[in-house]
């Protein structure tokens, strides 16, 4: 299964959502990669903590040789690397995704990574698709190459604006370049239950008869810890509430997945 977290708003929680839910995926067993396209790293040093400066080849590299003709292309293995964790593996960004975008936008690239993960679908049971917060070449690259498409939602008005046309940028996609792909869920993140803001709006998106993923994931100074270690939750606190609704959701999605 290929999946996309996707939204056009920063600070809503991808990188956390998407390092997360692949972690809980590698422990279970399956074998997962972790694709990084966002300039930012955030999702790359999450996961390979100082590691991460070392200077990898990863995603923009892969892109890059898209750009040459060359008899004997790259096998897209070597553009991926270990992280500390068991059957979890990194596809990492670097700041060089942002000098190539408008080469690649230009050359009009838009379907190398679906390719490429499509081959690479062979070695993993499970890839994860972290998105830079615009919908640019990356983005609709990402949605090209996927399967399934998670939306992380913050409880607050200007998000639920803007939800609407992320469903619509989605449903483009589909209807121009992907048409097995689906939207799996709303993923509302930073909830805060006895608030009743977070509440009314998310009752609102239930209303309107939208996609919205249990359990909500909590808000919680133990993230902050969890991004300073490079450790994802279910490997520093499986305990913590927050480390629970992360397997609950993963648990939902699978179960969601085998039933479609």
């Amino acid at each position: 299964m290929r999946r996309v977290v996707f939204n056009q708003k920063g600070g809503v929680g991808k990188s956390t959502i998407t390092s997360n839910l692949a972690a809980i995926a590698a422990q279970q067993g399956q074998r997962t990669l972790v694709v990084d396209l966002d300039p930012q790293g955030n999702t790359s040093r999450y996961l390979l903590g100082e590691q991460a400066d070392e200077g990898h080849a990863g995603a923009a590299e892969f892109f890059d040789t898209t750009l040459k003709f060359t008899l004997r292309p790259q096998a897209h293995n070597d553009f991926i690397v270990a992280t500390p964790w068991e059957n979890l593996h990194l596809m990492p960004a670097s700041p060089l995704l942002e000098e190539l975008h408008s080469k690649l936008e230009s050359r009009y690239k838009i379907y190398k990574l679906r390719d490429a993960l499509q081959e690479l679908a062979r070695d993993y049971d499970s890839i994860w698709i972290d998105t830079p917060p615009a919908l640019n070449f990356y983005t609709r690259s990402a949605l090209i190459a996927a399967e399934g498409c998670l939306i992380p939602f913050d409880c607050d008005d200007f998000s639920r604006r803007a939800l609407y046309g992320l469903l619509e940028s989605v449903q483009e996609i589909q209807a121009d370049h992907n048409a097995q792909l689906v939207v799996e869920g709303i993923v509302v993140n930073q909830f805060q239950p006895r608030a009743a803001l977070p509440q009314r709006t998310v009752q609102e998106l239930i209303d309107e008869g939208l996609p919205v993923c249990r359990p909500y994931l909590s808000a919680s100074v133990k993230i902050k810890e969890s991004h300073e270690q490079s450790r994802p939750m279910i490997h520093l606190d499986p305990r913590h509430k927050l480390s629970q609704e992360f397997l609950a959701l993963y648990e939902a999605l699978q179960q969601a997945q085998q039933t479609a």
